[in-house]
Parts: structure tokens; sequence; C-alpha cells
């Protein structure tokens, strides 16, 4: 299976480098976002080879047209999707199956001093995550400062 060709990326969304790639593991209800660096953004291709999650973008630049909407779609090892979150949005997801292996593609280096989020169930930005019960949360993820109090793009 093919699941990157750079000719086509860019014919689709524009020349982009992609600098860093990552995998995660996790388990099922564990909620990861919504995340995004206020400096060097990054620009996000994720796909799914194990499992299932729900992924949701959420668009964080002030001028656009398309400021705090969302969204969110099924990737799956099964229906081999992929997601492109570009520069100036927040990620999240939420694993639907027993575990998800989790793979993405980054446009820029991961910076922990300009990492930001966003608590996930901000009524403001009004996500439907398809949870069964309560989420797992990170203490981070926990303790995410509402959208209205947020750093977000100009």
């Amino acid at each position: 299976m093919e699941t990157f060709r750079q000719d086509i990326f860019n014919s689709e969304i524009g020349n982009t480098d992609f600098v860093q790639e990552n995998q995660s593991l996790s388990k099922k209800n564990i909620l990861r976002g919504l995340h995004y660096q206020i400096k060097q953004p990054q620009g996000k291709l994720v796909r799914v080879t194990h499992g299932s999650v729900f992924d949701v973008a959420v668009d964080l630049r002030q001028s656009s047209p398309t400021f705090k909407q969302w969204v969110g779609v099924e990737l799956s090892a099964e229906n081999k999707r992929q997601l492109w979150v570009p520069e100036g949005f927040a990620h999240g997801f939420c694993v639907l199956s027993e575990t998800a292996e989790f793979v993405y593609k980054c446009t820029n280096f991961y910076a922990p001093e300009y990492d930001r989020n966003i608590i996930w169930n901000d009524p403001e930005i009004g996500i439907e995550w398809p949870l069964m019960g309560a989420p797992q949360l990170s203490e981070k993820d926990q303790n995410a400062p509402r959208l209205e109090s947020a750093e977000v793009y100009s």
C-alpha cells in the first residue's frame, strides 16, 4: 500500500516539506488534545495503522472565516483514511478501539516551549466527541485552558 506521495500531496495541498514523523499507542477512551504550537506551528498528516480514532482539527487562526470551527473524522487501519491538519489548527483525537496506533508526519519540529493546548470540551468550540463514558486525560489535558483565555494565531 502506498501511504504517501510528495507530488500528489503537493498538487492537492501545496508545497509542504515534512521534517519529523511520530508514532503513538493509546488505549480505548484516551483523549489527547487539543494541542498546537503557537510558534513553529506544525502541519500534520495523520493516520492510524492499528485500531480506530476520532480525529479532530480546530481552526485557531483569528483572521480565518472558519475560526473556532472544527472537523472530525474517524481514522482507522481498516478505512485507511488520512487527515491533513494545517498549521494554525489545534489537533486532538479519542481512541474508539481497544488500542490504536497513530502515525503523523509534521512540517515542523516539536518545540515544547511553544506547546499550547485548549480544553477538549470547550463549549465555545462544541466538538461532538463519540465517547463511551468519561475520557481518560493526561494531567496536561485536564488542566488545559478554555479558548477564551488561550493564546491563538492572529
